[in-house]
């Protein structure tokens, strides 16, 4: 009897895959950084998580001008006192003129070389993610008032920082930093004056009297701020009819210009500036948005028909 074939074997189909699974996503750690959120108040704008609260950022349009505005709110949270709108920037008629009254040309121009100012912008940058946004309550009281319990004179002297060496954070001291001892000027090659927002120094210069002042009711201060007082006329003239709040506005930038210029009086730094050794720069810090505006100002002596002073390289680090 022949011997019979083995019977044939059906096709054993593969093993199927197991699904995959995915890894649940880790919580964020406590840093600024845009993750996934809950429903935004504001869709479409970036979203931060700050450890277990919420932050959106949104923009507002005010009246017929657009102002770039940060709207703050703690998600999932109780507390009402984060909350607070800034402006970063209003643009009006009567703000246009930076400079004080006399004629001027604005000029656009970059230099393609080394930007002395690239790494103060880096460090700008760093102190407002790691210090404005941490302090954030604190600065915002600081810019209704401040009470502070020192002066601090220093030198000038780059190596001597007393904020660095004393600890002393925004709103512990007033600080006056005079050089004391003599510095050629063609040592330093760029002069950067920095005002500020909501500047006392300046609301006094606004507030004061047009008439001629009694001197019995003269001060110190009264006397030092009578020293920008070309910024008062020139603000008066651009934006006199605009509110106190926006006037003082005005004027912190043109005390800034006003100082540019009384620099040139010296005459070796007139010099210096003509010989393009010396760069005059502007420079305005808004502590209630924390942004920074940069700018420089041109001289061109010998100038026939126009002004012998423009802005350049105005920028603004947000």
């Amino acid at each position: 009897m022949a011997p019979q074939s083995p019977p044939a074997r059906l096709p054993v189909p593969p093993p199927r895959a197991a699904p995959l699974r995915r890894r649940p996503r880790p919580e964020p750690r406590h840093r600024v950084g845009e993750c996934d959120s809950p429903v935004s108040p504001f869709p479409g704008l970036p979203r931060f998580r700050f450890a277990d609260s919420w932050l959106f950022l949104g923009v507002r349009q005010i009246g017929d001008s657009t102002a770039r505005g940060v709207t703050l709110r703690a998600a999932g949270s109780g507390r009402s006192d984060f909350s607070c709108a800034t402006k970063a920037s209003e643009d009006h008629s009567g703000l246009t003129r930076q400079l004080l009254d006399f004629q001027h040309d604005t000029v656009d121009e970059t230099d393609g070389g080394y930007d002395p100012f690239s790494q103060l912008k880096e460090r700008f940058t760093d102190f407002k993610q790691r210090n404005y946004v941490e302090n954030f309550t604190n600065y915002q009281k600081l810019a209704e008032q401040q009470t502070p319990e020192f002066m601090v004179v220093a030198c000038a002297d780059s190596r001597v920082c007393p904020t660095s060496i004393l600890g002393l954070q925004p709103g512990d001291a007033f600080t006056v930093r005079n050089v004391a001892n003599l510095v050629p000027p063609y040592e330093v090659p760029n002069v950067l004056v920095v005002g500020h927002s909501r500047c006392g120094g300046i609301q006094a210069l606004m507030s004061m009297k047009s008439k001629k002042d009694d001197r019995s009711s003269r001060t110190f201060i009264r006397d030092w701020v009578s020293l920008g007082k070309s910024a008062r006329l020139s603000t008066e003239a651009a934006a006199g009819n605009l509110s106190f709040e926006s006037q003082c506005r005005h004027c912190e930038k043109e005390s800034i210009n006003s100082s540019l210029l009384n620099l040139l009086t010296y005459p070796w730094i007139e010099e210096r500036v003509k010989e393009g050794n010396l760069n005059l720069h502007g420079g305005y810090y808004n502590f209630i948005d924390c942004t920074f505006e940069k700018w420089t100002l041109v001289y061109r002596p010998g100038l026939e028909g126009g002004s012998k002073y423009a802005i350049k390289n105005r920028s603004t680090w947000s």
